[in-house]
């Protein structure tokens, strides 16, 4: 029963974010990580359509997390592929989810907090087409709990 309390408050939460995308996103999605935990070689992977080769835009990575999690930071590999390719440019990117005397950062309430942390500022894509962006954790862990949805946002400066 706790767990789906919990689920309910996240899809709550993800409806909210929906409902209050502006003009300036292209895409503000979320994957909900398996209540199990998110394996090490699970690809949350996002479709980024992109009609417009003339503006630069900013890329957000979007974490939610329950008082569960047992970690202060959260490692990811953030690869953007473009239309036509196959392999993605890799990076790595550091999320601080709780300060250092253990007070989780981020928004939320009832044991879910939030964080949306700035990936890449002044991105620009070059190609007309969906761009694909995959997220995949990067702790030592092979399965990680307590991480229980993934998003990015992206959009125009």
């Amino acid at each position: 029963m706790k767990n789906d309390f919990k689920y309910l408050i996240g899809a709550l939460a993800v409806l909210v974010i929906l409902m209050s995308c502006d003009r300036k996103s292209l895409i503000n999605d979320y994957k909900v990580i398996d209540k199990n935990g998110w394996n090490k070689d699970s690809l949350m992977v996002f479709d980024v359509p992109v009609s417009d080769t003339l503006k630069m835009h900013q890329v957000f990575i979007n974490v939610r997390n329950d008082i569960e999690y047992k970690y202060s930071n959260l490692w990811l590999f953030v690869g953007i592929t473009q239309p036509g390719d196959t392999i993605p440019v890799t990076d790595t990117l550091e999320i601080t989810l709780a300060d250092p005397t253990g007070k989780w950062l981020g928004k939320g309430f009832g044991g879910m907090k939030t964080n949306e942390t700035l990936f890449r500022k002044n991105v620009y894509f070059p190609k007309i087409g969906t761009y694909k962006i995959e997220v995949q954790h990067g702790m030592r862990g092979k399965i990680l709990t307590g991480i229980t949805d993934v998003g990015i946002r992206v959009e125009r400066q």
